[in-house]
């Protein structure tokens, strides 16, 4: 038996009791019971399963722990993105890293009033690990009179509390996230944003992934890649259907990747004469049938030229990264509103190919 004194309360225990001066340096995820309040429980430890981690997420996960070890006062991260482009598999290498550091990881996964104040008691060195930030702390309503659970976190990561800790919030919406974490390097220092990977990480991973003989089928998911954002759980699920003999054009179509959006391009009419003439930001969707007819102009507002296309007829350029129609698909007619000699001046422009370029998000980084 063991007796265990908080204050004036006494309680009693089996003598599996275990005492230490301070947490050993695990996993844990913190819980809540309505009799006895928060407490931690042992969590299995995080690791790493893949093989080879793509990307730079192992230089950046070093360079979190490296600016920890500097500061004197607790360190903020953000990981931003959409689902499946890296940023579990990001907490999770940061996870390892400290817990061989000798830092215990804490691993919250959902809002309880009063959690703020639970993790600022933990007096020593710690990762807290907030999962979907976004959603379990951006999506609850307060009780009535009560704080919105982000700002009841804000105290805490401001580093009022004991111990110096790593605060780690992975989301997929930064807009949901409160004003006060986002553009505030003081709380939190570091805004990794993850983005779907490049062709090159594409190319990377699917030969690490493909057996050798279905090589020939990368250049197909590529080209794919170049209209529809693929993640790596979905570059995972078409490397399983394809190592199991079936080929891309017909895995595609029982996989759960669906075609739920249009995507925006920019497009370009090059004419043999060195002229360009095209158009931006326009949706496309590259899997609906029937024709497409764009305007384009020189100055985006006169739009003599109208190009009429099918996009069955793109093939994807390697080297340049785009998709290109050649000029005997393609068909113009012209606005005759703008005066006979100005539209004449149009038709006789020998068209030679239209470009189709995917326009990606802007960075939310600045570029200097």
């Amino acid at each position: 038996m063991k007796a265990i004194q908080i204050g004036n309360r006494v309680e009693i225990y089996n003598d599996m009791v275990h005492t230490f001066d301070e947490l050993p340096p695990k996993t844990y995820v913190v819980k809540f019971a309505k009799m006895s309040g928060f407490y931690l429980e042992e969590y299995a430890d995080i690791a790493v399963n893949e093989e080879k981690v793509y990307g730079e997420q192992p230089e950046k996960a070093q360079k979190v722990i490296e600016a920890y070890r500097r500061f004197d006062r607790n360190l903020g991260v953000i990981l931003s993105g959409d689902k499946g482009i890296g940023k579990s598999l990001f907490a999770r290498l940061l996870s390892v890293y400290a817990v061989r550091q000798g830092i215990p990881v804490l691993v919250v996964e959902q809002y309880i009033s009063g959690i703020a104040s639970y993790l600022a008691s933990i007096d020593q060195r710690v990762m807290l690990l907030f999962d979907e930030f976004d959603k379990t702390f951006g999506g609850i309503k307060p009780i009535e009179g009560a704080q919105e659970p982000q700002t009841e976190m804000l105290g805490l990561f401001d580093g009022i509390s004991q111990g110096k800790k790593l605060f780690v919030i992975t989301c997929n919406e930064i807009r949901h996230l409160n004003d006060c974490i986002i553009n505030r390097p003081g709380r939190f220092h570091y805004h990794f944003r993850f983005d779907y990977p490049s062709e090159e990480e594409i190319r990377s991973y699917l030969t690490d992934k493909l057996e050798k003989e279905y090589y020939s089928e990368i250049n197909k998911i590529v080209e794919f890649s170049r209209k529809v954002d693929l993640n790596y759980d979905c570059l995972r699920a078409i490397a399983i259907e394809i190592n199991s003999g079936e080929s891309f054009n017909t895995a595609i179509q029982d996989l759960n990747i669906l075609n739920l959006a249009q995507d925006k391009y920019d497009l370009a009419v090059h004419f043999q004469n060195g002229r360009v003439i095209g158009a931006q930001g326009i949706d496309i969707d590259f899997f609906s049938q029937g024709e497409k007819i764009v305007g384009i102009s020189e100055d985006n507002y006169h739009e003599i030229i109208s190009v009429h296309f099918y996009t069955q007829d793109c093939e994807y350029d390697m080297q340049n990264k785009y998709a290109v129609i050649p000029a005997q698909k393609l068909k113009f007619t012209y606005d005759e509103d703008y005066g006979k000699e100005l539209v004449n001046q149009m038709k006789a422009l020998v068209p030679d190919y239209l470009t189709l370029k995917k326009v990606r998000d802007n960075s939310l980084h600045y570029i200097v």
